[in-house]
């Protein structure tokens, strides 16, 4: 009995990782996400997608001309988003709380990396810095 479940979940680990990471055309990403990058990058071209099979479903990694890289969860919505040094992540992005705090202590320092976590949110400074944020967006952690 033990070797039938091993077995089968052998398979679908196999059967996921070989279905696993495939680059996909900007076209036939889903709507939500090119909505949002319309919205949010107005004036940047997909220039790379990938979407990689989960256990809850499909994952998409994106690449924009300018270098950003953004990460969207199984729901389609954004979980990670890279800028190059050059770019900020957009500031309408970023939660209220977590903005009035940065602007309030790091005025004029770009973000260049903001990350959902399960425990609230992970912002990289351009300065180096990198600071923890619960869900209501106190401050948990800084690091540099």
């Amino acid at each position: 009995m033990k070797s039938y479940i091993l077995t089968g979940i052998f398979a679908l680990v196999l059967l996921m990782t070989s279905c696993s990471d495939r680059p996909v055309a900007p076209a036939e990403l889903p709507a939500p996400i090119t909505a949002f990058i319309q919205q949010n990058f107005p004036n940047q071209a997909i220039t790379f997608a990938q979407k990689d099979l989960e256990i809850t479903g499909w994952q998409y990694d994106v690449v924009l001309a300018d270098g950003t890289q953004i990460e969207f969860d199984t729901d389609q919505m954004w979980d990670k988003i890279q800028c190059p040094m050059t770019n900020p992540v957009p500031a309408v992005l970023i939660p209220a709380p977590i903005m009035s705090y940065l602007q309030g202590n790091f005025p004029g320092v770009m973000i260049q990396k903001i990350d959902k976590d399960s425990f609230g949110y992970e912002v990289e400074l351009a300065n180096g810095l990198e600071l923890k944020f619960n869900q209501a967006g106190a401050l948990m952690e800084m690091d540099d």
